[in-house]
């Protein structure tokens, strides 16, 4: 079979634009609908997408603004994926924990639950929070600090993984005859003393059918990066051009060797928000409907969010975006994705704010099928992806036309599959099972 590409569908509840939920076709209480979730989920299943992606913050916006924006109340997304675990059969349910407010040992029994209840097919997003906010809820006056908080991310990773593998695949017996439940000589007890944590073990959960949940990561600064090249499996990203992305995939490839890693342990799947219409002219009034329903302040404040946990509301709307300092608490990335977004294209505070209501500095295309199946070819074939992460304007609607339209047309050019290869998650994309360290 022919290389084929990975798609995965971000679901946040009424959808990536921020103005989504005052859309009239838009469920406003999705974030707490489960029906809404179960038939996203059987969707994205139908049009055989290899996983849905399920964010995740620890806190809740308060500022004044935050009473425009509908994020202030969703599922917890293992608990939520828990539950589409039971009405799906074959896609992939990726939920994002934070290292920088879980315990190892919290982490990896959840996700192992969710791999043993959905038959192999949970991913682990592992992320370092860049939400400010989330320190006030767990005993802290502020944020940790870039470094330290991908110093303790790297131990989580290694202490996680290494609970996985409490158990050898065959340890539980379980024969009443003789009397025996599991073999002592397949238990490894961790006994992990590190910099962060101490850990003794073992995971009071049997080893998961994928003998380890798939592992997924987000960075893109350059500590992001090592961490990928050294624990992710799958990596989101965010690039605005195919030369970006094409720099972005080698190097985060060529990292792999020192590592003792090949090419095809690790796929690379930007973001891409996507409008689509039966033609172009279509697809633009579909966009030009969400864009007009963002407030000038809204956009103001996602883009502060976005830029590392910033106050841009006593800046004028219609003046630049301000000199900010890097970024100690948020995103480094992504704010110099922005900012250099902001000076190339000379955008007002208000305009920078309303070009990423949609998607908040992914990659975006707006037409038809075609026009959007081929820029996606472009980039699996150049070099610039493996997959996508596709994000929707709106909930169901813009899933609904990319599952009817862009996929048919990937399928007809044969770079996505008609039928899933397998039945875990590792199987779909192509990646190996991991043997147990201590066997």
């Amino acid at each position: 079979m022919s290389r084929q590409l990975k798609l995965g569908a971000f679901l946040m509840a009424t959808g990536h634009h921020v103005a989504a939920w005052r859309h009239p076709d838009v469920p406003a209480n999705a974030g707490l609908d489960f029906a809404h979730y179960k038939r996203l989920a059987q969707i994205a299943e139908a049009a055989k997408f290899d996983a849905l992606f399920v964010a995740d913050s620890v806190a809740a916006p308060t500022q004044d603004i935050a009473s425009r924006m509908a994020r202030s109340d969703h599922f917890e997304p293992l608990t939520l994926l828990s539950a589409l675990s039971a009405v799906t059969e074959h896609i992939g349910l990726i939920a994002t924990a934070t290292t920088s407010y879980n315990e190892p040992y919290h982490v990896a029994r959840k996700f192992a639950s969710l791999d043993h209840l959905s038959g192999g097919r949970a991913g682990w997003n592992l992320v370092t929070s860049d939400n400010a906010a989330e320190a006030l809820n767990f005993g802290r006056d502020e944020h940790i600090g870039h470094a330290e908080r991908y110093s303790r991310a790297r131990e989580f990773h290694q202490v996680v993984t290494g609970l996985w593998d409490s158990w050898e695949d065959d340890a539980f017996a379980r024969d009443k005859a003789s009397g025996a439940y599991y073999d002592p000589a397949k238990l490894h007890v961790l006994d992990h003393v590190g910099e962060h944590f101490r850990v003794k073990g073992p995971l009071n959960v049997a080893r998961s059918p994928q003998g380890q949940p798939v592992i997924v990561q987000a960075g893109s600064s350059e500590t992001g990066r090592e961490l990928a090249a050294q624990t992710a499996e799958v990596v989101f990203t965010a690039q605005t051009s195919l030369a970006g992305a094409q720099a972005f995939y080698a190097d985060l490839k060529g990292r792999l060797p020192k590592y003792g890693r090949s090419a095809e342990s690790l796929k690379i799947m930007p973001g891409v928000f996507v409008v689509v219409g039966g033609t172009e002219a279509e697809a633009q009034e579909k966009y030009e409907t969400f864009q007009q329903l963002v407030e000038p302040e809204v956009g103001v404040a996602l883009l502060g969010r976005m830029l590392g946990n910033f106050d841009l509301s006593k800046y004028p709307l219609d003046g630049p975006l301000p000199e900010l300092p890097l970024t100690d608490s948020g995103q480094q990335s992504r704010q110099k994705l922005l900012t250099e977004l902001a000076g190339r294209e000379n955008l007002s505070l208000a305009a920078l704010g309303r070009k990423i209501a949609g998607g908040r500095g992914h990659y975006s295309l707006v037409g038809t099928p075609e026009q959007i199946a081929d820029r996606l070819q472009e980039w699996f074939e150049q070099g610039a992806a493996d997959g996508f992460n596709v994000l929707v304007p709106h909930l169901p609607g813009g899933l609904e036309d990319f599952a009817n339209g862009v996929v048919p047309e990937l399928q007809r050019r044969g770079l996505f599959r008609t039928e899933y290869e397998g039945r875990t998650l590792r199987q779909n994309l192509g990646l190996a099972r991991p043997n147990n360290r201590f066997s």
